[in-house]
């Protein structure tokens, strides 16, 4: 039977698919709209799976958080260029994974991706990615997610887009607009300093000891410590790991908007005596996109004459 533009412009708002793709599965289904967008869903997944293969080191961060702040999700999906990254219905889709963690009771990626996909029960998380994948043409995949509950307050970030994406909990009894801003701020200085530890009481001994080590080399090494007691270069070593503290150590660090060089510490508790309340940070999050993946080189114009087979 004769296919009608019509038929396919339809197809194509249903599925997300090229014109080609949908005429070519309305001509194997006999015109059958049903029959048709399962063909493109069916194809979509091996199409998927042969994508799988590609580096997705790009892609963004998002956050989802309740109204009362209690409840909040953050979760990196990466694409391959920062091209899609940009694209609205990649953004759609990523807020539409974070709202789902939120309510998830996953405790890994494994068991998050078999879960059923809210918005459409009859398939998994896994199904849909893979039919994204088929729709938006590149590589995809969720990487990380990390879901928050608390009795006091949750207040996101998001950096550059979704570059970056930063939850900071904190135990309050106060919602006010300048604890909100408080806790916004620290987000912020999160996402620019990415500090690796709350505090230093948080400091594992083992990292300590690394670090002394290295120190310790540095130090016997520099000319400048030759003939020096051992008690004075380990007061040197133990100021310069104290610096190296203040540098990764959230609380530690100098508040980076202070006028007065004051820590991120103080910056709170002088913010918590203004608001008449208790401010005690818990904990943080923070996902910067694509971090410890390698990412590939590309040669544009290779790939141009690749596919028009030169």
């Amino acid at each position: 039977m004769a296919i009608t533009a019509s038929q396919v412009k339809e197809l194509r708002e249903i599925s997300g698919a090229g014109m080609m793709d949908c005429k070519k599965a309305l001509s194997n289904t006999d015109g059958d709209m049903e029959k048709a967008a399962e063909w493109l869903r069916e194809n979509g997944l091996s199409k998927a799976i042969k994508k799988a293969g590609r580096i997705a080191a790009e892609g963004i961060v998002a956050v989802d958080v309740d109204a009362d702040g209690k409840i909040a999700s953050i979760v990196e999906v990466n694409s391959e260029t920062d091209f899609v990254a940009k694209n609205e219905k990649f953004q759609e889709y990523v807020a539409e994974v974070a709202a789902q963690v939120k309510t998830s009771g996953a405790a890994d990626i494994e068991a998050f991706l078999a879960e059923p996909w809210a918005a459409d029960t009859s398939m998994t998380v896994d199904d849909k990615l893979k039919s994204m994948v088929a729709v938006i043409g590149e590589n995809m995949n969720i990487r990380r997610f990390e879901r928050i509950s608390t009795d006091g307050i949750i207040v996101p970030y998001i950096h550059a887009g979704g570059k970056i994406g930063v939850l900071v909990e904190a135990g309050t009894d106060s919602a006010s607009d300048g604890v909100k801003e408080c806790l916004k701020n620290i987000a912020m200085q999160i996402a620019a300093l990415n500090p690796k530890y709350l505090s230093s009481d948080d400091v594992d001994e083992e990292y300590k000891e690394h670090e002394k080590g290295i120190l310790l080399t540095q130090a016997k090494n520099d000319p400048k410590n030759e003939g020096k007691p051992d008690d004075i270069i380990e007061k040197m070593i133990t100021g310069r790991l104290n610096k190296e503290l203040k540098e990764v150590c959230l609380l530690e660090q100098e508040y980076v908007k202070a006028e007065n060089k004051e820590n991120v510490k103080t910056y709170i508790q002088n913010v918590a005596k203004a608001e008449g309340c208790q401010i005690d940070i818990k904990k943080f999050v923070r996902f910067e996109t694509g971090e410890g993946l390698e990412k590939k080189e590309e040669d544009f114009a290779a790939e141009v004459a690749a596919q028009m087979g030169q």
